[in-house]
């Protein structure tokens, strides 16, 4: 156990002088420690990697077709420079999904905004999503104005 450093032998002095030696499991736990932390970030690195699997089929899935090269790296942008969780970009694509504008420059606005607005978790974003379609914009307000809303005068029309 000593030669494989699972154990140490050490000299300790005693307060009347008298040297002794003493086992000590510290490298034990320090490889223990480390085992387990290696574990865990390979366990992550592979959760990670399963969910962000899922996240390209998803899309797919949506799209109906394979990506293209580009919109894999796209999202892959999303992932690794906007920082974006994997679940927040399902969020995003559902909410396009559901305004039935299924492209990635909308998917990409959608993100920006969020991120602008401080959300990062996909309840969050539903919320938002939520409180958005509830008030309608200004656009769809002035529509109705020239779509005739208001009783106006007819010049053509003589009563």
């Amino acid at each position: 156990l000593v030669r494989h450093q699972f154990i140490a032998i050490e000299k300790k002095v005693s307060d009347d002088g008298i040297v002794y030696e003493q086992f000590s499991l510290d490298p034990l736990w320090q490889k223990m420690y480390y085992f387990l932390k290696t574990e865990r970030v390979e366990n992550d690195a592979q959760e990670k990697q399963l969910e962000e699997g899922e996240l390209f089929r998803r899309f797919e899935e949506e799209f109906s077709r394979p990506l293209s090269p580009i919109e894999v790296e796209t999202i892959s942008m999303w992932l690794d420079e906007d920082r974006h969780s994997p679940a927040l970009i399902i969020a995003a694509l559902r909410e396009a999904v559901i305004s039935g504008k299924l492209n990635f420059r909308y998917i990409d606005r959608i993100l920006l905004e969020w991120k602008r607005n401080g959300i990062q978790t996909p309840e969050q974003a539903k919320a938002h999503g939520e409180k958005f379609r509830k008030y309608p914009s200004r656009k769809t307000e002035r529509k109705s104005i020239e779509e005739g809303a208001y009783p106006g005068f007819q010049w053509l029309e003589q009563s």
